[in-house]
């Protein structure tokens, strides 16, 4: 069994989710989200860093999934999503664990069909594939990171496949 933590970088919400590839079958493990306010930025990456390592220590997972960069149209708020992404990687990297990158649309593809889908089509995919129902309310920043996860575990498959 190969436990999966997909993350969903923010610098304000970062959207985590946990899931376990018991291949061919996906279990859900849990989801939410990091919160951070205020306008102090190196705090609030410290509180990102912070509550990746508690959700490492509590999960134990095997590696990590993590979002990458996209082309946003201001640039303050793409150098800020990069280095909420550089703290998630440092985490994961100081933990000793794999970390593997996906585009959005790779993650969108992956889970809905389309690269260009909803974020609604995307949740209700992910509740779909993990067999969730619909009383299981998944904020859509942890519907984002569990598919970031399912998308780590279709590829991990593909490439254990072609061996």
């Amino acid at each position: 069994m190969t436990v999966i933590l997909g993350i969903d970088p923010g610098s304000r919400i970062t959207g985590y989710g946990i899931v376990s590839n018991n291949e061919p079958k996906l279990n859900y493990l849990g989801s939410g989200y990091i919160k951070t306010k205020g306008k102090d930025f190196p705090g609030r990456l410290k509180l990102i860093y912070a509550g990746i390592n508690n959700i490492i220590t509590q999960f134990q997972p095997n590696c990590i999934a993590v979002e990458q960069v996209f082309i946003a149209k201001n640039a303050d708020s793409a150098l800020k999503l990069g280095h909420a992404r550089g703290v998630v990687i440092v985490a994961a990297i100081n933990r000793d664990l794999p970390v593997f990158e996906y585009t959005a649309s790779q993650v969108k593809k992956t889970v809905v069909g389309r690269g260009s889908a909803e974020k609604i089509q995307v949740q209700h995919m992910v509740r779909n594939i993990l067999n969730l129902s619909s009383s299981n309310h998944i904020q859509a920043d942890s519907a984002d990171a569990l598919a970031i996860a399912i998308t780590h575990c279709y590829f991990n498959q593909n490439i254990l496949s072609r061996r």
